[in-house]
């Protein structure tokens, strides 16, 4: 278990995730990360490859390493970013219950 929880001075890392949710990060957003990516695992957001550098799918998973992951029904990608920033936003709901998908809303109007 981590030591560490979302507060709410890490919110100043949504945008800095939402404009480059691959590659290096600050430290901050980079803690962030850590908690996110730690803890329990039963029923933890991830991307699975359907085809690969084409299309991903929503997962979940399992409660034991081995099991299968399940499958988020209708929830496919076809941007690796925006299936970042998604998981992104589902997980920070799951830690905080807080919903901030208005930051993935922001970011998609900036780009278009």
């Amino acid at each position: 278990m981590s030591r560490y929880s979302l507060q709410e001075e890490d919110k100043q890392y949504i945008d800095e995730f939402m404009k480059k949710p691959i590659g290096y990060h600050s430290p901050g957003l980079q803690r962030v990360l850590n908690v996110m990516r730690g803890g329990d695992v039963n029923g933890k957001y991830v991307l699975v490859i359907l085809e690969p550098f084409r299309r991903w799918a929503l997962g979940r998973l399992p409660a034991r390493r081995g099991e299968p992951i399940s499958l988020v029904e209708g929830v496919e990608y076809t941007c690796q970013l925006q299936a970042e920033r998604d998981v992104f936003i589902r997980r920070w709901r799951d830690l905080t219950g807080e919903d901030i998908s208005d930051a993935l809303n922001r970011e998609g109007s900036a780009n278009a």
